[in-house]
Order: C-alpha cells, then sequence, then structure tokens
C-alpha cells in the first residue's frame, strides 16, 4: 500500500486533502472518487462536513471553496494552550551557545518566544520568529533572506535555500501540516518544502513540534520521513502504532 493510499483510509486526513484539492480548483464528486480510491458517498459525506464547518460551499455535484488560505494570524489562535506547552519543553532543550534553526509555524514562534535571555544564534526563515526575538540582545539573529511570504509571514525561494545550505545548526525546530500514519511529515505549501529540507540537512538534530491535532492531518507535498527525525515535542502521548514506529527508528518523544 502507498504511503498516499494510507493516509486517505484516516477520515480525518482525507478531509483534509479534499480540502486542499477543492482550494485549488472547483471540484465534482466524481472526480475526487477516483482521486481517493473512495466511494461518491463517502465524497459526499466528507464534502458536507467540510462544509458544516464552513471551509467550503457545497454546490451541484461538487464543491467550491469558501475563502483562501488562512493566514498566520488567524492559525496562531488555535490550540493556543498545547502550543505554548510544547514550545516552552522545546527550548528547554536548548543550552547556551548553540546555533538553533526554527522553521515557520505557530508552535515553533511558542518556542521561540520561551528563548529570552538565552546566549545562543538563531537563524529563521520566520519573521514572526524575528519580531519576537529581535530585541533580545542576547540572542543573535540571522536571516537568511529570500521572498516574503506576507500572508505566512516566512521568507522562501533560491535565496534563502542559498544560504541555508552554507550554515550549520545544533538543533532545528521543525513545523508541519501533517504527519502521516508512519510518521513522515508532510506540508500543504509547496515553496515551504526546499527551506524545510535544506534546514534538516543543516541541523545536527532535528526535532519536530507538532500538536496532538498534526497526527491526524496531512499535506500536500512530503518533506522528509521518520529517520530524518531525532526528537517529536507534543502534547498528548503517541498512539500505540506511533509510538512502535518511533521506538523502531530511534526518535525520543517528549510529551509536554
Amino acid at each position: 500500500m502507498s504511503v498516499s493510499r494510507q493516509r486517505h483510509t484516516i477520515p480525518a486526513q482525507r478531509r483534509q486533502e479534499m480540502l486542499r484539492a477543492v482550494r485549488t480548483s472547483p471540484m465534482h464528486v466524481a472526480d475526487l472518487a477516483r482521486s481517493f480510491g473512495v466511494s461518491e458517498m463517502t465524497v459526499r459525506r466528507d464534502l458536507d462536513a467540510l462544509a458544516r464547518e464552513g471551509y467550503i460551499e457545497r454546490v451541484r455535484g461538487g464543491a467550491v471553496q469558501v475563502s483562501g488560505e488562512q493566514s498566520f494570524d488567524e492559525i496562531v489562535v488555535v490550540r493556543l494552550d498545547a502550543k505554548n506547552r510544547i514550545g516552552a519543553a522545546a527550548a528547554a532543550l536548548v543550552e547556551d551557545g548553540q546555533t538553533l534553526m526554527i522553521d515557520i509555524g505557530t508552535t515553533t514562534l511558542q518556542a521561540a518566544r520561551h528563548l529570552h535571555g538565552r546566549r545562543i544564534t538563531v537563524v529563521t526563515t520566520s519573521m514572526a520568529v524575528y519580531d519576537e526575538l529581535v530585541g533580545d540582545a542576547d540572542i543573535e539573529l540571522i536571516l537568511p533572506g529570500g521572498l516574503l511570504r506576507r500572508n505566512y509571514r516566512s521568507l522562501v525561494g533560491v535565496l534563502a535555500e542559498s544560504t541555508l545550505r552554507q550554515l550549520r545548526a545544533d538543533l532545528l525546530f521543525l513545523g508541519t501540516s501533517g504527519v502521516d500514519a508512519g510518521l513522515a511529515i508532510w506540508d500543504s505549501t509547496m515553496v515551504e518544502v526546499p527551506i524545510k529540507r535544506a534546514m534538516i540537512e543543516a541541523s545536527a538534530e532535528v526535532a519536530l513540534l507538532a500538536d496532538a491535532e498534526k497526527f491526524s492531518m496531512a499535506g500536500l507535498v512530503h518533506v522528509c520521513d521518520a529517520v530524518a527525525v531525532d526528537r517529536i515535542v507534543t502534547d498528548l502521548p503517541l498512539t500505540a502504532p506511533a509510538a512502535s514506529i518511533a521506538d523502531d527508528t530511534g526518535i525520543t518523544v517528549t510529551v509536554a
């Protein structure tokens, strides 16, 4: 069974991918059924559920998007308490004198908020993290440059990628749109994936910061497999199958 088909067997993850498909263009029920390998009745139930939550509008024979990608400011307040606990636990992993890379994301931002007063170097493509830490004289900040994604306040593109390839870090705080059943990491925004991969390659240790909801969500583009991750910091224990994969892969799991 392929990774994508495995992800489609979980309703919450399938609905996330259907949502992304509808946001790309109007979709018909029959097309979605073929793409996801499920019945048209299942597709209708999924679309009805997404419509009830306000994500899409149901039209005759299919669905259309209601709005585009949520902004960073809209997402940052979702599950804030869990993200704050994850951020505090992640920040406790950092030692003075280290170089830390911080990926974009609302959970990684919470980790940055717990780094004040630490004598460290931070490399980030997140303008939200930059705004949080720029006033702290103890922290040396490095921005890799690149093209600004205003909606999500991040730096992307070849300039950012090229700079990251010339740097090395002790630790990376990695964000994600979703984690699949095999603990592979996925992202919903294609332009962010090369940045994440460059950060992974540049870091001696990779810590995935993901609240429990991310383990029932999906993404559009594969970022890396579980073997690229050294530690997971989350807010609830992993399911037994996921914990088994983490143990087999040598991933340390921290529950905040």
